[in-house]
């Protein structure tokens, strides 16, 4: 039989450690307490114990000092952080000396317990302290293994040093700009300029002169000249990103340079050459604009010589796993927290999800995770409702199922349907889970969410309902 794991609690106050060391017996845990960290310290040196709850405030020297001394000589020992005084400061420092949990008092006591629970297993589960971390690639970099993306690098690797101009395509965040930064990488202007400009994030009435710059007193505010991003760019790369909301007025402009490669800048008469390779990126249906009158078809064919269609993220999962791994190794290096791995369930709901914000919507959660999710391995329960769910085709059945049971409950004129709904969504849930776990209680909560007291007590006010 497993020897019960043994927690060790510090509080001063004797009433909060009676009530929590009795909600962690109950859990069937081992629990010896302490009055303050100073004896925490030296029991420490004789015995380790396989988790630590300590409150902030003590007589003597404090929870975050205890905190920080342990994390520089038990970094392996996880401590969640009790206090009634919660504030920034006293959260980013619990954090900053590696607690793994921060319960604010007063708090749930099943919550408590899910702490320990969920400690106590992510400590048996975890990489040693001592094994090397995986070197995060300090420079963003295309990756992915799936057929799509293997045609994407071979297009790159034909493309590059011809000097072409290249139209981007793809649904955004998908990583256009990362495949601009390649063509210019692998190209022969690789040491020259590489200038990047998104052009919908420029007023129009702003776009012409940070295109082509302009002469001092050109218009109010033109107090010198200025050096557009074709001048800035001369013998590089010239990067214009979003293309498709380019005005009209200037894709004329624009299809005179990529014609002549030349130019004057706002209120100018000096005629400027510029040695610019332009590499174009939408996200939109440029032909479908043409047709409308919003683009011109002429500065079309000039931009796509060639053209590179980047593939949403759902029609590379086989490539998710490996870049969640990428983003979170390289978020916890550039954001100095500790490392942390995916769980296996959690790595199967992010490969699930659609990802309707691609690459960089994945990139974006894997920062989020490497500082809020407690602990070193991301679970399933760590990630937004969204990426959880199993498939939108069953939520969707479920929400369905459930919204033609209210209308016709509605037209019948019967009440209290939120009442009746969540009674009735409790007792499927629960008896699933109890089927599922052969009956077992503990289990059943854990898989459900909840604290094991919270279910009993749920289980028996539904059976209260029942009678």
């Amino acid at each position: 039989m497993t020897e019960a794991a043994q927690v060790w609690l510090a509080d001063d106050d004797r009433g909060v450690r009676f009530v929590l060391a009795a909600a962690l017996r109950d859990a069937g845990l081992q629990v010896v307490e302490f009055e303050d960290a100073e004896s925490v310290l030296a029991q420490i040196e004789r015995q380790q114990p396989d988790l630590l709850f300590t409150d902030v405030r003590m007589a003597g020297q404090g929870g975050l000092k205890l905190l920080e001394r342990l994390h520089a000589h038990h970094a392996q020992l996880p401590v969640i952080v009790m206090s009634a005084y919660t504030d920034v400061a006293t959260t980013a420092a619990a954090y900053r000396h590696g607690a793994f949990d921060y319960l604010p008092k007063p708090f749930d006591l099943d919550q408590a317990v899910a702490a320990a629970q969920r400690a106590l297993a992510q400590r048996r589960s975890v990489v040693p302290a001592t094994a090397p971390a995986r070197a995060a690639p300090k420079e963003t970099e295309l990756i992915g293994r799936s057929a799509a993306m293997r045609e994407v690098f071979r297009a790159i690797g034909r493309v590059a040093a011809s000097g072409l101009n290249v139209l981007i395509t793809g649904e955004t965040g998908t990583g256009k700009e990362l495949v601009a930064r390649a063509l210019h990488t692998h190209s022969a202007r690789a040491l020259r300029p590489y200038v990047a400009l998104n052009t919908a994030a420029i007023p129009s009435e702003l776009l012409e002169s940070e295109l082509f710059g302009h002469e001092m007193g050109a218009f109010t505010g033109a107090t010198r000249r200025h050096a557009g991003r074709f001048e800035q760019a001369d013998g590089g790369t010239l990067f214009l990103d979003e293309i498709g909301d380019m005005p009209l007025l200037l894709q004329t402009r624009l299809l005179r340079v990529l014609a002549e490669g030349e130019f004057y800048r706002v209120g100018g008469r000096e005629l400027i050459r510029a040695d610019v390779r332009v590499i174009a990126a939408t996200h939109q249906d440029l032909e479908g604009k043409v047709a409308r009158g919003e683009f011109r078809a002429d500065l079309l064919h000039r931009l796509d010589v060639v053209r590179i269609q980047l593939p949403s993220l759902r029609e590379r999962r086989e490539d998710v796993a490996l870049l969640a791994e990428h983003f979170l190794a390289r978020a916890a290096d550039e954001l100095k927290v500790g490392a942390k791995r995916w769980s296996s369930k959690a790595l199967a709901a992010v490969e699930r999800f659609d990802w309707p914000g691609n690459v960089r919507q994945l990139e974006n959660l894997c920062r989020r995770l490497a500082v809020m999710a407690p602990g070193r391995e991301i679970r399933a329960e760590d990630l937004p409702f969204a990426v959880g769910a199993e498939t939108p085709a069953v939520a969707t059945e479920w929400s369905q199922a459930l919204r033609r049971w209210a209308e016709k409950e509605l037209a019948l004129g019967r009440g209290e349907l939120h009442a009746r709904a969540s009674a009735e969504l409790e007792r499927v849930l629960f008896d699933a889970a109890l089927n599922a776990c052969g009956g077992h209680r503990q289990q059943a909560a854990q898989v459900l969410g909840l604290g094991r007291n919270t279910l009993t007590r749920k289980l028996g006010s539904s059976r209260g309902r029942s009678r």
